[in-house]
């Protein structure tokens, strides 16, 4: 059994929905576990009708009328004129509706997951109907009675024991008497066991993939992109980006630390747990070979660039002049944790402790106020911090060339990688 991943841009329109129809046509002889993310530019969307429903629901009925027509065009363009994804759409846009005119709950989490999680059911239940229509023969799966979290929203944490069973109990039955067969199911959501919907984290949709994978023991996960493989930089910013052929897990999970958009940073525990070996390809070319990640692999250590923009870099000092030793740093720590402020980088000094972090205001607000209850906090706005693994000489110049007159705040290396703070 294989497991394959599509993101948002392999279905963002009817050509890109037909190109992944054409791809798993190639595999109709196999047993194969599709993972859909939600269509191009969906999430986002569906993050401004939330933004709607919690500030202005005079806005509410006009974009949510706006995404079922994006759907509901790509379906005619796909099926033509009185598809059948309209009545299998219509229990899904009934219950978004009666989502939206409820009361806010005093949780925007809650709230986010309840609404943003709709934009992968609509896609899966496009791209199932029309691949039926076509005749691939498709079962499709509500992946929130698959995949068990605990109650928190946004990131919800896997009950792996529970994520088995039910996995277990509702695919392999599936493929029990058939040698070939496909399920279609959605990325980045999952359930309760109070049947409340949560997500697994932004970009989430390769951890469900890996998920998936670990439970069934698969032989491998395929995550199809818009670029050739895992690429030594953003060829956006770097013209010159190169292809890394093979990687081994720890390799990217370095890289998926500091930022890189190979894979969610996740999505490698549960494959390296079962030694299941993960292929990035290219679904405009599907012949070619991609990268693969396992768990030994000849490394050619070329730089590889990351640069994450609209930082925040924050500095905590004790306000009675006291060294920042383990009893505040413990202090700092556990409130970072409580509002869930993800750290990009570390540094530490005898009176200051820095952090840079991604500018998300709704935790980043309330944790700077809970830190200026005992700390002096100040902080930059509009922060680069730019992370070359496997740096050298030239590409630390090459870096510094790109983004010439800004100024460097922080820089710190260890053996493999340096990171270079900019404003």
């Amino acid at each position: 059994m294989k497991v394959f991943k599509f993101g948002g841009a392999s279905v963002k329109d009817a050509p890109a929905i037909e190109n992944l129809k054409n791809i798993l046509q190639r595999y109709e002889n196999e047993q194969l576990v599709v993972v859909i993310s939600a269509m191009g530019k969906t999430t986002n969307f569906l993050e401004k009708l939330l933004d709607a429903y919690c500030h202005e629901p005079e806005k509410v009925e006009g974009l949510l009328a706006e995404l079922r027509a994006r759907h509901e065009r790509v379906a005619e363009e796909l099926m033509g004129a009185g598809n059948p994804f309209i009545p299998h759409s219509e229990r899904l846009f009934t219950l978004l509706a009666e989502q939206l005119r409820r009361p806010t709950s005093d949780n925007f989490d809650y709230d986010y997951d309840r609404i943003v999680s709709f934009g992968e059911l609509l896609s899966t239940t496009l791209i199932s109907t029309y691949l039926n229509y076509q005749g691939l023969n498709v079962q499709w799966l509500d992946a929130r009675q698959l995949v068990r979290t605990d109650n928190t929203y946004r990131e919800g944490h896997v009950d792996w024991t529970v994520t088995q069973k039910l996995v277990c109990n509702t695919i392999n039955p599936y493929f029990q008497n058939r040698t070939s067969g496909m399920v279609l199911t959605q990325g980045f959501i999952a359930g309760t066991a109070e049947n409340q919907t949560t997500t697994l984290g932004r970009e989430g949709s390769d951890y469900s993939a890996a998920i998936l994978a670990n439970t069934l023991d698969a032989e491998c996960v395929t995550v199809w992109k818009d670029v050739p493989g895992i690429l030594n930089a953003d060829p956006k910013r770097f013209p010159n980006a190169v292809k890394i052929d093979t990687l081994t897990y720890h390799e990217t999970v370095e890289l998926a630390y500091y930022g890189a958009s190979v894979i969610h940073p996740k999505t490698l525990r549960p494959l390296h747990n079962k030694r299941i070996p993960l292929f990035v390809k290219s679904f405009f070319q599907p012949d070619d070979d991609g990268s693969a990640i396992t768990q030994t692999a000849d490394i050619k250590e070329i730089p590889s660039y990351i640069v994450k923009d609209d930082q925040l870099l924050i500095s905590v000092s004790p306000r009675d002049f006291s060294i920042i030793g383990v009893e505040n740093l413990s202090k700092i720590l556990d409130i970072l944790s409580q509002y869930r402020v993800k750290i990009n980088l570390i540094q530490n000094s005898a009176l200051t402790f820095s952090v840079c972090t991604d500018n998300v205001p709704m935790r980043l607000q309330p944790c700077i106020e809970a830190l200026q209850e005992e700390f002096v906090v100040k902080f930059n706005e509009n922060i680069r911090l730019v992370t070359i693994r496997h740096y050298d000489e030239e590409s630390e110049k090459t870096v510094l060339r790109m983004f010439a007159g800004e100024e460097v705040l922080i820089r710190q290396n260890n053996r493999h990688t340096i990171q270079i703070v900019l404003k």
